[in-house]
């Protein structure tokens, strides 16, 4: 069933990408896939890692993640059962360090030095804002487009002011700009840089390699070569802490587990925060 009045192909995109983000986003998901990131563990075992999490906590989450696809769960005998990865969780580990990159840039700066994991956390939140990657993927591929027009592709069968809350909740994120009521929107520098992450979740989320979000028909590299696939953002880049790798010469992120739990910037003064809300 389509969402929006985009064409068949890029709506069905929108989806999965929603979809996608949705299944990560929620509380404690992503720290969970990071501890089970090498071998499978016990319960106990992994119970430990996430330590912060309460009695009751834990058996829930997993068993999201398990119906998911991203975590298996492996029952090796009546008392003995483990929990790992799925290929599609390994393969969606490459695109976190991304989002610390774009965090890192772009997110206003915390009073206090971030670890990796918190960065990709924010992001994350913002990037799963009621309707935010449709209006992302409008504005990425129309440049300027009015609040009404906007409406009428991201929501057709709303009535087209209900597009302004989560409009003004984009532009209090720092993702969208406008000049102001009754001017049209656009990507803000933050929103359009986002074309490497919404990209390589694009593609993911397709089924493909990573590496194919420089083939994206919105978020891809302008430079890119064209290949038959009509769908899936701009060269990926290194993660803060290790030099660029390929995947078939490292499928593992470049990024050890105890650097997402750790900073590696200075901290600066905090940005003002803009009127409508924080931008983290």
């Amino acid at each position: 069933m389509a969402i929006t009045a985009l064409p068949p192909d890029a709506d069905a995109d929108i989806a999965r990408v929603t979809e996608a983000l949705a299944m990560i986003t929620p509380r404690w998901n992503v720290r969970i896939l990071l501890a089970l990131s090498g071998p499978p563990l016990r319960y106990s075992e992994l119970a430990a890692k996430v330590s912060w999490l309460q009695n009751g906590q834990l058996h829930p989450k997993l068993k999201s993640l398990c119906d998911a696809g991203l975590v298996e769960r492996t029952e090796h005998s009546a008392r003995h059962v483990t929990y790992g990865h799925t290929e599609r969780a390994t393969a969606l580990l490459p695109i976190l360090p991304m989002i610390v990159t774009w965090a890192e840039e772009h997110l206003e700066k915390a009073e206090r030095p971030l670890a990796a994991i918190e960065q990709i956390e924010d992001s994350l939140t913002l990037l799963t804002r009621r309707h935010a990657a449709a209006i992302l993927w409008v504005l990425k591929s129309r440049k300027e487009v009015s609040g009404r027009v906007l409406a009428r592709i991201v929501m057709p069968s709303s009535d087209w002011t209900n597009i302004y809350p989560p409009l003004r909740q984009l532009v209090a994120d720092g993702l969208v700009d406008t000049a102001g009521n009754g001017q049209p929107y656009r990507l803000s520098a933050a929103g359009d840089a986002l074309g490497p992450v919404l990209g390589a979740v694009s593609a993911w989320s397709a089924g493909q390699p990573v590496e194919q979000a420089t083939q994206h028909p919105v978020w891809g590299h302008p430079q890119a070569k064209p290949v038959p696939r009509p769908w899936t953002s701009s060269q990926s880049r290194p993660a803060p802490t290790a030099p660029p790798t390929t995947r078939a010469a490292q499928p593992s992120p470049a990024w050890r587990n105890k650097d997402l739990f750790s900073h590696a910037t200075t901290a600066r003064p905090k940005a003002a925060i803009p009127a409508g809300g924080p931008r983290r």
